[in-house]
């Protein structure tokens, strides 16, 4: 590993670059990816001379390793019939067929040699704006003066959108809350930070749990490896040396 003196790094392994100008979040995504390389190296998975990542991309084969090591890590049991039931009869709405959002945006897009940071505050600016703004014109009066998408000479206007219209980052904000307005955050996709405003919601159907149960057992083998994921790395950064990024850990084991 190549030390560092300065800089955000995690064991003496930087996180960024000279020129790049990254935000908390990259940060702590690069954080966390070099926690997951270092750990499949440990475990004797992956080649000590593996290059660490330049710009935050890593080698086919860290990514290959830290795949077995996190099957190997984060053992996982099946989730019961009754806790289906339960996650199904709480989260209903969420197996919604049919669901449509009619939804605006103005798009701050994130592109190569972009100040993330200078970004952000732009569109936390624009949200506040926006969620303060009285006047009924003034989103389609900001999209069509900011907004980096197409969109933004229509006034920002996406037209009705169902979950499948959408990145799936962008649809779990479009889709995972009832708001109607302009949404109390920024939302995250590929394409960068986007102010949203709901404009109407269409409910949809709600199937019986029989017909969504293995999407239901899905969601909630998902939210388990989450959670087990959260912790594993808090262990992993418990044990490490890391500087410049903020990053939860324990000092010790959360994963048995």
């Amino acid at each position: 590993m190549t030390a560092v003196s300065t800089g955000p790094h995690v064991n003496g392994v930087a996180l960024a670059e000279a020129h790049e100008s990254l935000d908390d979040e990259a940060l702590r995504q690069r954080a966390c990816a070099e926690l997951l390389r270092q750990a499949a190296i440990a475990a004797g998975l992956l080649a000590a001379d593996d290059p660490a990542p330049a710009a935050g991309a890593m080698s086919e084969a860290a990514s290959a390793a830290i795949e077995a090591l996190l099957e190997r890590e984060l053992q996982q049991s099946e989730p019961s019939d009754d806790a289906c039931r339960r996650y199904h009869a709480a989260h209903a709405t969420r197996f919604a067929v049919g669901e449509r959002v009619l939804a605006r945006h103005v798009l701050f897009a994130v592109t190569p040699g972009v100040d993330v940071v200078a970004l952000r505050k732009r569109a936390e600016a624009c949200l506040l704006d926006l969620r303060c703004a009285g006047e009924p014109d003034r989103f389609a009066q900001v999209a069509g003066e900011t907004s980096n998408c197409p969109s933004g000479a229509h006034g920002g206007d996406l037209g009705w959108l169902s979950s499948d219209d959408c990145a799936p980052e962008f649809a779990r904000e479009l889709f995972g809350h009832s708001e109607v307005g302009v949404l109390p955050r920024l939302v995250h996709s590929r394409f960068g930070l986007h102010v949203v405003e709901v404009l109407a919601r269409e409910p949809g159907v709600v199937p019986a749990f029989e017909t969504v149960r293995s999407a239901v057992a899905q969601a909630l083998r998902q939210q388990a490896f989450t959670t087990a994921l959260r912790q594993y790395l808090q262990l992993l950064a418990g044990q490490a040396r890391i500087a410049g990024v903020a990053l939860d850990a324990a000092a010790t084991p959360l994963v048995q």
